[in-house]
C-alpha cells in the first residue's frame, strides 16, 4: 500500500486539528469569549520558567501567581509581573488562587507530575515542561487524569508547533524518501555532571531555598552541589538525564510521522551509569513493530561523548557519540551537533537540531518540490494551549497529554529504563510492564514521600 494512502489516513487523523483555533462552545465549568484573558499561575519561576512566563505574557496570558521554592527567584519574577502573588508551595497556590485558568509547570522533572495532576483535579489546565514527567507510570496517570477532568493540557515541546518540524512529518508522510525503517537521533548532552557513583559532600542549604519543598515527592537527601538550580538533571532521583532533557524535542518528528508509540524492546549500551546518576554516554535502540501497513522501525539514540578517534586519527576520550556518517553527506559538510537522520528506501533526510530538514546530498534539494501540506498551521505552541482553554476543547493543543504528550514521553523514558536495567527490555505496552525485568518496577513507578501522593 502506498504512502499516499498512508498520508491521507494521517491527515484524516489530524483533521480535527485543522480547524484548530476556531473557538468552539465551551464544555468546561468556565466560559470564555474569543479574546478573554487566561489567568495563569507559574510553578517554577527562574531558568526555563522565566522563558515560559514571559512567553505566556507575550501571548496574552495574565500571570496571576508565581510559585518557586527559591524565594530570590520568585521575587525576581515580580519585576516582570508586579501584580502577581508569590508562593513557595504550589499546593497552597492551587488551593488559594481561585482565579487560575491554567498553570505553567517548569520545575525539576521529579515534581512535574504532582503539580500537573493536582492542578487538573481542581479543574485547572496544565502546560508542563519536557519531559512531561519523571516515570512511565506518571505519564499514564497524567493522560488518564486529563481525560477524566477534560481540562486543556500541553506538553511544552515547543518545536511541535514549528513549521520545520511539521515539514519533516509532511515529507515522510508524502513518500518523499519511501518506506522508513531506520531513524538515528543524537545530542551533545549531557552538559552537566553524570557518571558519578557517589554524592558530593553535604552542604548547608542556601537561605533563600526551601529544601523540603524542592525535594517534593522525591526521597529525602541532604543538599549538595550539582542540584539546585540546574544540575539536578543528571541525578536519577530528580532528573531524567540527557534523554529526558532533549528526547521530547528530537524524538518528536519521528514519533509523529511514523506513529512510533509502542516499542516491543529497548536496549542500551552505555558507560558510567550508577544508582545515583545517568551515564557519561549511551546508545539506545528502540525496536518498533509493523503498524498496519507501516514497516518495522529501528530507532537509535546517541548521547554524550565516548573514547574514540578524532579528526586527526588520534585516540581521545571525548569524541561525540554519533551515528555512522551517511555516505550521501558531502565531504565538506559536518554532521550536526544535535540532529536526526531518517533512512528511507528512496533517500535520506538529515535534520540539523530538531526542525531543519534537508534531503542529502544537497543536490537533491535543487529541483525538489515539497509536498503541498495539509497540516494545520499553528499560531504558536503556547497559544494552542491558551486557545484550548478558551475554546473548552483540549484537542486544540496538539501535544496534549492524552493524545500525544504522554505517549511521546513514555517512548523517551523507556530509554532510561533500559539504561538503568542494564539489559534489553522486552516491553509489554498494553500492561506497561517490562516482561523480562520485574525488578525494574521501581523505575517504572516510583514511591512518593508522604504528603506528596496524588
Amino acid at each position: 500500500m502506498s504512502h499516499r494512502i498512508r498520508r491521507r489516513e494521517f491527515l484524516q487523523a489530524t483533521a480535527a486539528a485543522a480547524a484548530a483555533f476556531v473557538i468552539l462552545p465551551s464544555t468546561s465549568a468556565r466560559s470564555y469569549a474569543a479574546n478573554d484573558t487566561v489567568g495563569v499561575g507559574i510553578i517554577g519561576v527562574g531558568g526555563q520558567g522565566k522563558v515560559n512566563r514571559l512567553w505566556l505574557k507575550n501571548d496574552g496570558a495574565a500571570i496571576l501567581a508565581l510559585c518557586d521554592v527559591d524565594k530570590s527567584r520568585a521575587e525576581e519574577g515580580l519585576k516582570d509581573h508586579p501584580d502577581a502573588k508569590i508562593y513557595a508551595d504550589f499546593r497552597k497556590m492551587l488551593e488559594a488562587e481561585k482565579g487560575l485558568d491554567g498553570v505553567m509547570v517548569s520545575t525539576a522533572d521529579h515534581t512535574h507530575a504532582v503539580a500537573s495532576i493536582l492542578a487538573m483535579k481542581l479543574g485547572i489546565a496544565a502546560c508542563t515542561e519536557k519531559p512531561l514527567c519523571h516515570s512511565i507510570a506518571e505519564a499514564r496517570l497524567l493522560a488518564e487524569t486529563a481525560r477524566r477532568t477534560k481540562v486543556a493540557t500541553q506538553l511544552d515541546n515547543e518545536n511541535h508547533a514549528v513549521e520545520g518540524l511539521r515539514k519533516i512529518v509532511d515529507w515522510v508522510q508524502a513518500d518523499v524518501i519511501g518506506d522508513v525503517r531506520e531513524v538515528h537521533i543524537w545530542t551533545d548532552r549531557p552538559i552537566w555532571p553524570q557518571g558519578l557513583k557517589a554524592r558530593p559532600p553535604t552542604k548547608p542549604v542556601p537561605a533563600n531555598v526551601d529544601w523540603d519543598l524542592w525535594l517534593g515527592p522525591a526521597p529525602f537527601r541532604d543538599y549538595h552541589e550539582h542540584l539546585h538550580p540546574f544540575q539536578w538533571r543528571g541525578w536519577w532521583d530528580f532528573g531524567t538525564g540527557a534523554l529526558g532533557d532533549m528526547g521530547c524535542h528530537f524524538f518528536d518528528s519521528a514519533v509523529w510521522a511514523l506513529r512510533l508509540y509502542e516499542p516491543t524492546s529497548v536496549e542500551a549500551e552505555q558507560e558510567g551509569c550508577s544508582a545515583e546518576t545517568g551515564p557519561n554516554w549511551a546508545t539506545i535502540t528502540h525496536q518498533f513493530p509493523a503498524r498496519g501497513h507501516l514497516p518495522p522501525v529501528t530507532l537509535k539514540w546517541y548521547e554524550g561523548r565516548k573514547p574514540g578517534k578524532n579528526d586527526k586519527g588520534e585516540t581521545v576520550n571525548n569524541v561525540p557519540n554519533l551515528p555512522p556518517r551517511p555516505e550521501e553527506l558531502e565531504a565538506d559538510r559536518r554532521m550536526p551537533t544535535n540532529g536526526s537522520l531518517f533512512v528511507g528506501e528512496k533517500g535520506k533526510i538529515l535534520v540539523d537540531d530538531a526542525a531543519s530538514p534537508r534531503l542529502i546530498p544537497e543536490a537533491k534539494m535543487k529541483d525538489f518540490k515539497a509536498p503541498v501540506t495539509s497540516m494545520p498551521k499553528s499560531p504558536g505552541h503556547k497559544r494552542e494551549w491558551l486557545a484550548a482553554i478558551r475554546g473548552g476543547n483540549p484537542a486544540l493543543a496538539l501535544s496534549n497529554f492524552p493524545d500525544y504528550g504522554s505517549r511521546l514521553t513514555e517512548v523517551v523514558l523507556l530509554g532510561n529504563l533500559a539504561i538503568r536495567a542494564g539489559k534489553k527490555i522486552e516491553w509489554d505496552a498494553a500492561a506497561g510492564k517490562a516482561k523480562n525485568a520485574p525488578e525494574c518496577e521501581a523505575f517504572i513507578k516510583r514511591e512518593y514521600r508522604k504528603g506528596w501522593e496524588v
